[in-house]
């Protein structure tokens, strides 16, 4: 919602009337970094529900909730200068990373339940939540 609202009072400001693409680098630059917004949230929501659902949910919601500050760090960054937004950037790949790895130590140890009868999930739980607070490191 803050991002859309950024980018209509930008439109507004520029041009006057309605939500229109032309207009000055700075709108161009809120609107694609909003547009960069909006395609990376369903990728990182997937993973955020599988991770959450697969392996465990307390290392999940943290690094979702870390990924939304970086998403907002990124948009703020890449209204002054691109090179502002690459940390941010740089950031939210990590982890996205993070929770795609959760999510496989899931399906696998899902699968070694499966067919071997051997459970991990106290171990990967011990695990991620031991790494959860790395992803605070920049």
């Amino acid at each position: 919602a803050f991002f859309a609202n950024k980018v209509e009072h930008e439109s507004r400001h520029c041009n006057g009337k309605g939500l229109q693409r032309q207009g000055s680098s700075y709108f161009d630059r809120v609107y694609t970094a909003n547009q960069n917004c909006g395609h990376a949230y369903p990728t990182f929501l997937a993973v955020l529900w599988c991770a959450g659902l697969l392996c465990s949910q307390a290392p999940a919601a943290f690094a979702g909730l870390m990924y939304l500050f970086v998403r907002q760090k990124y948009f703020v960054g890449y209204l002054g200068e691109r090179t502002q937004s690459t940390p941010g950037y740089l950031f939210g790949k990590r982890i996205i990373l993070f929770l795609f790895l959760m999510s496989v130590a899931g399906i696998l140890n899902y699968y070694l339940v499966f067919f071997f009868g051997s459970d991990f999930e106290i171990h990967i739980k011990t695990i991620t939540s031991a790494i959860s607070p790395l992803l605070l490191i920049p």
